[in-house]
């Protein structure tokens, strides 16, 4: 769901008409209102309201609605025709909590520091490099909610970026930002965090693990395991991969993109424990994934931390 749908569902609710634009009668959302729940009624080019709506509006949509706007309004996008994705907004809000705990004040002193580019940030928090181009408003959100002045055109960077600590046990690099966001029990353990990137590893073969044990937390999926994981195994031959233990989903059912492939790499291309070889192949039997962020890092880490 989309912002304008959602303020629409508003403009509903307080009595105002609707009209049925191309956007809306195509939508998702509110054709489910329309067809499985019965509470709005596409009449002309009109939508109206039905009796049940406005209970149904109150319980499931009004809270998400003032929480958006909100936050919209005090980062100063609340504009007329804003398009923004429910998803889009969700991630912001969790980069401004992050922001305003101070658990990211590392991460931005690095991304100034390494000049990022907009491809880098749009790796980091959106999972997919190119996700920003033309997207000025969330480019805009983001400058504001990390205090940035802006961010470079360069698509290549050598940067790693890293949550360092007092006397570092072990190196843990990981696929995706969600556990550098998260400083402060990777820190007193003795954790140190690396973030390349998602696919871009090139600039592993430059690291200096300074001997200490390296291990690699990823998506388990066909992007993750067959694709990036051989990349940084060849860049960084000592690394050893984490077992998760995030609960699997779906592949279908979460509408993921990666999907297991037949008849291109298969296990016997990997370097995999025992253990690790029986959860991929219950995977792929099941079709599903487990997202690197279900994790519990600090579980995972506890029986492979050395000693003191």
């Amino acid at each position: 769901m989309n912002w304008l749908v959602l303020k629409a569902l508003n403009d509903l609710h307080n009595d105002l008409t609707l009209s049925l634009n191309s956007t809306l009668d195509v939508d998702p959302e509110i054709n489910y209102l329309v067809k499985s729940r019965k509470a709005l009624q596409k009449s002309g080019n009109e939508i109206i309201a039905l009796p049940k709506f406005k209970p149904l509006y109150q319980r499931d949509y009004q809270p998400k609605f003032l929480s958006y706007r909100a936050f919209l309004e005090k980062y100063d996008l609340l504009k007329p025709q804003l398009r923004i994705e429910e998803r889009d907004i969700k991630i912001l809000m969790s980069v401004a909590d992050r922001y305003d705990a101070g658990d990211l004040d590392p991460l931005r002193a690095q991304i100034i520091a390494a000049d990022e580019s907009l491809r880098g940030i749009s790796e980091m928090f959106f999972r997919d490099e190119k996700y920003l181009d033309n997207r000025e408003s969330l480019v805009k959100a983001l400058k504001i909610i990390l205090n940035v002045e802006s961010f470079a055109n360069e698509k290549d960077q050598q940067y790693i970026y890293k949550l360092q600590c007092h006397n570092p046990r072990v190196i843990v690099l990981c696929e995706n930002l969600h556990f550098l966001m998260k400083p402060i029990k990777p820190r007193q353990l003795g954790i140190e965090l690396w973030y390349a990137g998602g696919k871009n590893v090139n600039k592993l073969e430059f690291a200096d693990t300074r001997g200490l044990p390296i291990y690699y937390s990823c998506d388990w999926d066909y992007d993750g395991l067959f694709i990036i994981y051989p990349m940084v195994k060849h860049l960084l031959p000592c690394i050893e991969l984490l077992i998760p233990d995030g609960e699997p989903k779906g592949i279908i059912a979460s509408a993921h993109n990666s999907k297991w492939q037949s008849g291109k790499r298969t296990m016997a291309d990997l370097t995999l424990s025992v253990k690790s070889q029986q959860l991929l192949h219950a995977l792929i039997k099941k079709n599903a994934w487990i997202t690197e962020e279900s994790n519990n890092l600090i579980r995972m880490m506890t029986s492979l931390l050395p000693a003191n």
